[in-house]
């Protein structure tokens, strides 16, 4: 997709998917070596929260879903703070108790659940917040393709819509529901194709083009803002690795090879790439940029190994009850 976008967007949104690929990429070399996380890849899908995020404000709101770290990465969390959090330690951004749910209250982030669909009501609950405070926030609420045949989202949406909530509701579709293709459970070819039900606008994306996600997100984004309700994003896009790690059935069982390989020939970072280099931008200055993160990234994991797990005791601090 060509827009008008500025060369400073354009080495934002690499530095952020290249950031959120090395980040997942480390995650998943330390748990190969049998570090003890909770790990689902999102490899292959790096446009969608560098893309909507990039439009977001420091204090506006998102709710991440489970292949979240790469929202946490977008909207500017630390990345040592983050795989710390991951590995249990006390330094990390929850002091090592919510491992993957964790959550970033100054930025926004208002923490992954354990259920599927399960952050649409929260999402709804902090955009009702927004608007009855008058304070101007937007949220940003994401889930897979998966989410969308919950009751959660079904209600979510209808009362966002009755209510003209300040949400944007942004599905990250990668065409599989574990091992199910979605179209086999869906009655719909577009989840977006639902936005209509509930009397909001529904937009399908190239989940593989950053910059499309990137206008997308700006428009729904704005129209939240200036008060006018919900939006329904859906982005098209695709896992590289399995559902989980365990899911050794990259290449056969309920996908294809050339699925697979086809897919992969989209990569996001690469595509856009070939865009910064067309549109000007010297090859050399993106290699220093992923030089600098993989160093970045380097550091992150010594800080996490380095940072000490916490006293038992504190499993008592910071509770309701």
């Amino acid at each position: 997709m060509i827009v008008d976008v500025s060369e400073g967007v354009i080495i934002d949104l690499y530095e952020k998917m290249v950031a959120i690929r090395q980040f997942d990429l480390k995650v998943k070399e330390m748990v190969e070596r049998g570090h003890r996380i909770l790990y689902h890849s999102g490899i292959g899908q790096e446009a969608v929260p560098a893309g909507v995020c990039a439009q977001l404000r420091r204090e506006d709101y998102l709710v991440p879903y489970h292949r979240g770290w790469g929202y946490m990465i977008a909207k500017g969390m630390d990345m040592r703070r983050i795989l710390a959090e991951l590995m249990g330690r006390v330094s990390g951004y929850c002091k090592g108790k919510a491992g993957t749910h964790m959550a970033c209250l100054e930025l926004g982030v208002l923490g992954k659940t354990g259920i599927v669909g399960a952050g649409l009501p929260v999402a709804v609950g902090a955009a009702l917040s927004a608007k009855i405070r008058g304070s101007g926030q937007v949220v940003a609420c994401f889930f897979g393709e998966g989410a969308s045949n919950t009751g959660a989202f079904h209600e979510a949406l209808n009362m966002a819509a009755v209510w003209r909530l300040p949400v944007v509701f942004v599905c990250e579709n990668n065409l599989y529901d574990m091992y199910t293709p979605y179209l086999e459970v869906t009655s719909v070819a577009n989840i977006a194709d639902r936005a209509s039900a509930y009397g909001m606008p529904g937009e399908v994306i190239d989940g593989q083009d950053v910059l499309a996600v990137y206008e997308a997100a700006k428009r729904a984004i704005a129209r939240a803002r200036r008060g006018d309700g919900p939006s329904l994003l859906e982005c098209k896009t695709y896992r590289w690795y399995g559902h989980f790690m365990g899911d050794e059935h990259h290449y056969g069982g309920y996908r294809s090879v050339e699925e697979v390989e086809a897919w992969r020939a989209r990569c996001p970072i690469r595509r856009l790439r070939d865009y910064a280099i067309s549109s000007g931008i010297p090859a050399h200055e993106l290699d220093r940029i992923e030089e600098r993160i993989n160093a970045e990234v380097e550091e992150a994991e010594r800080f996490a190994l380095e940072s000490p797990e916490p006293d038992r005791r504190v499993a008592f601090e910071d509770v309701y009850a």
